[in-house]
């Protein structure tokens, strides 16, 4: 059986944990071949950085999807990350036509802010675009302010978006399967506390229909990454065949692994989660 394969859409940070240099350590640890397609290269990410360079890769991603089209490669899976431009968007969607067969699981972690605000780089437009392209996804990974964004609402009128108990399940339940477009899509939200010192997602599964939670020990510590973590987990583990919420309580349990591994080293905030020594967790059986 050849090694599943797939297609990485994401920017590429010399230095700090996130987007490729995640996807890419995960995804073969947990043996698949993983083909990325950057978005952008800058010498750091963006978080707790001065000074960072940042090379648009803009131009060349239609090129490297019409070369990969002459070479009829065919993928398990298209996962998709942080964008830089609305272009970028419209590139990414044209890959999904272009690239999706009926084999294909697409992964759109349609990342566009936190906290409630959206990321310096995302307009109004840009969040619109996003929304457009997560209609394509079979399976979505927002946080609480990506899923307010999605969704159209404010971000305070959500569960634990500052109103409401960040702990009714129901209302997390209700929110999740807002987000499937009546069962079209799949749906992993992130950030969701079913109880004090809990954290994890609720999963709506547009294959069964059912929604299910998945929690672990909440790590009191800001770390950066951890949504790159759980997003390239979750798609390696359905590429397995794995079911979404055996997917998901995988991927937050690796994550709160790693979590208790960086804040047991005091790890400085930017260089993010200190997940490499574990990947041996993830091997693929």
């Amino acid at each position: 059986m050849p090694t599943p394969r797939v297609a990485a859409i994401h920017d590429l940070s010399g230095f700090g944990r996130c987007s490729l240099t995640v996807a890419i350590p995960v995804l073969s640890a947990m043996g698949v071949q993983c083909c990325p397609l950057p978005t952008a290269f800058l010498s750091t990410h963006t978080g707790g950085f001065q000074g960072f360079t940042f090379l648009d890769m803009t131009e060349e991603m239609p090129k490297i999807s019409e070369h990969w089209k002459s070479l009829s490669l065919r993928f398990n899976a298209i996962y998709s990350g942080f964008l830089g431009s609305e272009r970028q968007i419209d590139i990414v969607s044209d890959f999904i036509r272009d690239f999706r067969t009926g084999e294909t699981v697409v992964v759109v972690d349609p990342v566009m802010g936190d906290d409630g605000r959206p990321y310096q780089t995302y307009t109004p437009a840009m969040c619109a675009g996003m929304t457009r392209l997560a209609e394509l996804a079979d399976v979505i990974t927002p946080n609480l302010t990506e899923a307010a964004f999605l969704l159209g609402r404010d971000y305070k009128d959500l569960p634990g978006g500052g109103v409401h108990s960040a702990h009714d399940e129901q209302a997390l339940r209700r929110l999740a399967e807002d987000l499937s477009l009546n069962g079209k899509r799949s749906v992993a939200l992130t950030g969701a506390s079913l109880s004090p010192g809990k954290t994890g997602a609720m999963c709506f599964d547009a294959k069964t229909g059912k929604t299910e939670a998945v929690q672990t020990k909440f790590v009191v510590h800001p770390l950066h990454g951890t949504g790159d973590v759980f997003a390239s987990v979750l798609t390696g583990a359905l590429v397995q065949g794995r079911p979404l919420a055996d997917a998901a309580g995988e991927a937050v349990e690796f994550i709160h692994a790693c979590a208790e591994r960086t804040v047991s080293q005091d790890l400085p905030l930017r260089e993010g989660v200190d997940f490499e020594p574990l990947l041996c967790r993830l091997m693929y059986r």
